[in-house]
């Protein structure tokens, strides 16, 4: 139970989440895995196409774009959060740099938390535009941007979002 709630306290530091109830919160972990990655290993590679989003529990990670290093995360970060939504190619690549614990939520499990928990919809589309605002290139903002507009037009109906995200 201890590990339960210490999930549960990474899941609502990550801005994604940070507005979801307990009860939320504990849907969305048990749609989660447990990933344990030892010390130097690449999570995900820039360019490959995504599947599933991460998010620290334990442990450390770099991320990088194009072999240089752009960000540092650690416990309740969230990385491959727009693979969610377009299954795109990765942006950056991010390796682990320490052994590290890892929640890793798929699309499709994604896809039925957007029906079990209120209000995660509206987080997303507030993450992308933030994410939109904040990017560095003109192509991660165009596309951000683009993920934006297609999540917003399918929001109205969540059968329709969910259609966007798994593509069915």
């Amino acid at each position: 139970m201890a590990a339960a709630n210490r999930y549960l306290q990474h899941l609502a530091e990550v801005p994604l989440f940070s507005s979801c109830s307990k009860r939320d919160l504990q849907k969305i972990a048990k749609a989660a895995d447990e990933l344990a990655v030892e010390a130097g290993r690449e999570v995900v590679t820039q360019g490959a196409t995504g599947r599933e989003a991460f998010v620290i529990v334990d442990g450390q990670a770099t991320v990088k774009r194009k072999g240089r290093k752009v960000a540092t995360l650690g416990p309740g970060a969230c990385f491959g959060e727009l693979a969610l939504l377009d299954g795109g190619p990765r942006t950056a690549s991010v390796v682990t740099d320490t052994p590290t614990t890892l929640l890793v939520i798929g699309q499709r499990e994604f896809a039925g938390l957007i029906d079990e928990v209120p209000g995660l919809a509206h987080k997303i589309l507030t993450a992308l535009a933030v994410r939109a605002a904040s990017s560095t290139t003109r192509s991660s903002r165009s596309r951000t941007a683009s993920l934006v507009v297609r999540a917003r037009r399918c929001a109205a109906s969540s059968a329709n979002f969910i259609s966007l995200i798994t593509g069915e």
